[in-house]
């Protein structure tokens, strides 16, 4: 068989995969057969990205998820509201009995306790959250994602480096994604009115062989064009041409009906289940960064109603995922963050509400580098301050940055001046580090 002819058998997928190798050949055997993407669960596949990059699936809680219904709960306290905390496989560890799915998995998981961010304002504590620090005057730094997308995307890569969803409606001009001084390059792909990107999909009436052939004509004449030519546009061109057709070829992947029906039974019939799933499906392939919004945890009024409602979907979407990615081999390089721009008060207003509340609240990080099943940071029996530990969103970053194998001191450039991932004299917790 000549070696440029591709049977589009999954054996033969993978020992083409063998021979490109790594992650570039993921690419572009999605690209020629997007229905191979269930040989991605095979360990020859995981083997070779993970040998080559880190993934991040970011669950966004959009308008503040109080910690004292979720992971730092305060039983007992005037302040800490109807529910009970219950024990988890952790020793010592305990978290609200809202969340008893992730209670049995909390070995996979480290929460961190301590936050002091300063912000109580939805629109600059969502940017700081989403960068790790305030942008400057005549500077705006890049968002989580677009550095995720900066350090371990791939030009030759036929999936997109940075994908978004956040389809409710309340807080989501608040935290849109950014890719600051990196550029258009690394800016992500948002999804805001439903799961599926807009504008990627073939024209009606245009088969496969169509699509293909004009893709064949299309790089023939390109090839004669170029002959004897040196271009930086041309070149340019190029690329962003076969990067958009091969993300063309990516469709699939928004689709969750690809899905046997029992994994999609598993995740849930909700939206952000849904999306999650596609999270998953999307870093398997390849995605370096995916972002889930789920809105909206703003409960100045009825917090507990609020939370009781939200919270039991996060807790079983968030197992769900995990479980997942450690069936398929990939929590070692896949990195789930469970983060809000604030968390809500420890005292309960008037309307039985928590309101905005900055000085000790709660995130977590799973897999990929971070030591499972650790704690880092104390509030106090009131949860209204933090006595042990504190952590600041530049110091957080900086710990995410480390347990993805990145040095938060790596310098970008704006004209000659460095920029360091995280601000100047910022560490990483090394005591969560693996």
């Amino acid at each position: 068989m000549p070696r440029n002819t591709f049977c589009r058998s999954l054996e033969h997928a993978i020992d083409r995969r063998a021979f490109l190798g790594g992650t570039a050949a993921v690419g572009a055997t999605l690209a020629a057969d997007m229905t191979a993407l269930n040989v991605l669960a095979a360990p020859e596949v995981n083997g070779a990205l993970k040998k080559t990059q880190k993934r991040v699936i970011l669950l966004w809680l959009a308008g503040g998820a109080s910690q004292l219904e979720t992971w730092d709960p305060k039983p007992g306290a005037p302040t800490g509201g109807p529910f009970r905390a219950i024990q988890t496989d952790v020793p010592g560890l305990r978290i609200s009995e809202l969340m008893p799915k992730m209670a049995t998995r909390m070995k996979t998981t480290c929460v961190i306790r301590g936050l002091n961010t300063k912000n109580g304002d939805h629109g600059s504590a969502a940017k700081i959250m989403m960068r790790g620090r305030r942008d400057e005057s005549g500077l705006r730094y890049p968002d989580l994602g677009a550095v995720v997308a900066r350090e371990f995307g791939r030009a030759e890569s036929k999936v997109p480096d940075y994908v978004t969803f956040y389809t409710q409606t309340e807080g989501r001009n608040m935290a849109p994604g950014d890719a600051g001084f990196l550029g258009a390059r690394y800016a992500p792909m948002e999804l805001t009115t439903n799961n599926y990107p807009e504008h990627i999909r073939r024209l009606e009436g245009l088969t496969d062989a169509d699509h293909q052939e004009r893709g064949e004509l299309r790089e023939l004449l390109g090839k004669q064009f170029g002959e004897g030519r040196t271009s930086e546009t041309m070149n340019s061109q190029n690329e962003a041409y076969q990067r958009v057709r091969g993300i063309m070829a990516s469709e699939k992947l928004f689709d969750i009906t690809q899905e046997p029906q029992k994994v999609r039974d598993r995740y849930g019939p909700t939206q952000f289940a849904g999306q999650v799933l596609i999270a998953r499906r999307l870093v398997e392939a390849g995605v370096p960064f995916v972002r889930v919004g789920r809105a909206w945890w703003d409960s100045h009024g009825q917090n507990f109603e609020t939370h009781q409602e939200m919270v039991p979907e996060l807790d079983h979407v968030m197992a769900t995922l995990l479980d997942d990615l450690t069936d398929r081999g990939l929590l070692d390089d896949v990195m789930v963050i469970t983060l809000s721009e604030f968390g809500r008060t420890p005292q309960i207003n008037a309307s039985l509400g928590r309101d905005h509340f900055a000085s000790a609240w709660s995130a977590t990080i799973s897999g990929c580098g971070i030591k499972r099943g650790s704690v880092y940071g104390k509030s106090d029996e009131k949860g209204l301050k933090v006595v042990a530990e504190e952590v600041d969103a530049g110091s957080l970053f900086a710990t995410i940055y480390s347990a993805l194998g990145l040095n938060p001191h790596k310098n970008y450039y704006v004209g000659s001046r460095p920029i360091p991932l995280v601000n100047p004299g910022v560490e990483a917790i090394s005591a969560v580090l693996e």
